[in-house]
């Protein structure tokens, strides 16, 4: 196997399908306003159209992780990418409401991409390199995250609908790509057989609470996930409701989240893994995240944002970290299904944890940008935070860890 450019590759695919979606956030809600007669359709139909995609990746990605642990990694990435270029095509055309949510509804379905190119990695890494590998992973997922909404922005302004073509032609660029360099990394053998267990997301889900050894852990995963998705549903309000702030300096504060990611998934996560180990890494992180998420809400100052995000670096590795230890849990024929699973979790989570946070900043909403209450979203997503920790600190008292070299010699 070519291995540098199956990992070039892997990147590659992470960075432009997060840089696809990215283009298309800035432009979705006017694009759908252009069907709508008033703001609350509009929002009606924006939320029915997130939903549409959350709820499509949870109840596909099982199966697109069953067809790849069966039939490769390679053919199951292809078809995700080629898949998703033609549902931006379709979006970019679409001269109606429920095309779009068609074309959302397909996306979503096949939207695995990220789980399979972690199976990808985990295939042709070894166990302890793994964790480091699924980092450089993340570091490419925060270059799109920060790339993405700012190219759409940018070519939102010439035409509404360019960046869905924008996001089109990168797929296409992506797919023959993979078409001409990407190798298979599952190795030949006798491989899972694809069972309804296998593709029921339900089932799934329960398949990833009993992996040997790592059981409670999607638990500690699913608390923490649920605070980020609270997070990331309000930020862009909380921050105009306490500051002032409109989507310049909204569109500053994530890009700085994503530079942080960045530098902490793509540099600092293997000497961090080497100091502390990941068990303590994984502990330090939660609990960085359950200051940052109590600080969030009860900042003054706008500036102060800034100094959290970059205080709570850890937390950037935590998530990391714990997807490194549940892969190593699975063994090499299920690598493609557990990751989907992580996948699903992460999806159906969303689905409830977004309505959630706006519905509970909408209930603080009208008290005055000084009132502490405000930043009571922030103060549930700290005990979820809080929930997540103890979680993970009791499945690692039962089952611990040796203390890296490094840390022992310190």
């Amino acid at each position: 196997m070519n291995r540098p450019p199956a990992i070039a590759f892997i990147l590659l695919t992470i960075l432009l399908d997060v840089i696809g979606f990215g283009l298309i956030i800035p432009v979705m809600p006017a694009l759908i306003g252009q069907f709508t007669s008033d703001a609350r359709a509009q929002s009606d139909w924006y939320g029915a159209i997130v939903a549409t995609f959350g709820v499509a990746q949870f109840l596909n990605a099982p199966l697109l992780g069953a067809l790849s642990d069966r039939y490769g990694r390679r053919p199951v990435l292809l078809l995700g990418i080629a898949g998703l270029g033609v549902t931006f095509a379709i979006t970019a055309l679409a001269d109606s409401l429920w095309l779009i949510v068609l074309s959302r509804l397909i996306g979503g379905g096949l939207s695995a991409n990220f789980a399979v190119a972690q199976a990808y990695v985990a295939d042709i890494t070894p166990p302890e390199r793994r964790t480091q590998a699924l980092g450089k992973i993340g570091a490419a997922f925060g270059i799109g995250f920060v790339v993405g909404p700012m190219l759409g922005g940018l070519l939102g302004g010439i035409d509404l609908r360019l960046p869905l073509f924008a996001a089109a032609g990168l797929c296409c660029v992506n797919w023959l790509y993979g078409l001409l360099v990407l190798p298979e990394s599952l190795a030949p053998g006798p491989r899972k057989p694809i069972t309804l267990a296998r593709i029921n997301p339900f089932l799934s889900l329960g398949g990833l609470a009993r992996l040997r050894g790592v059981g409670s852990l999607a638990l500690a995963v699913a608390a923490t996930t649920f605070a980020q998705f609270m997070l990331q549903a309000i930020w862009v309000l909380y921050t105009g409701l306490r500051f002032g702030w409109g989507p310049r300096e909204s569109g500053t504060s994530l890009f700085a989240v994503g530079v942080v990611s960045i530098i902490v998934q793509g540099g600092l996560l293997r000497p961090l893994i080497a100091r502390l180990g990941e068990q303590r890494l994984v502990l330090a992180g939660l609990f960085s995240g359950i200051l940052a998420f109590a600080a969030y809400g009860l900042v003054t100052q706008g500036w102060m944002l800034y100094v959290v995000i970059a205080a709570n670096f850890l937390a950037f590795a935590s998530g990391t970290v714990l997807q490194g230890i549940v892969s190593k849990a699975a063994d090499a024929s299920e690598q493609g299904r557990v990751m989907a699973s992580l996948g699903s979790l992460a999806s159906l989570v969303g689905l409830f944890a977004m309505p959630a946070g706006a519905l509970l900043l909408g209930r603080v909403a009208l008290l005055p940008p000084s009132d502490w209450r405000l930043g009571t979203p922030f103060f549930l997503a700290a005990v979820l935070q809080a929930v997540s920790f103890f979680i993970a600190r009791r499945h690692f008292a039962r089952a611990p860890a040796a203390m890296p070299a490094t840390a022992a010699a310190t």
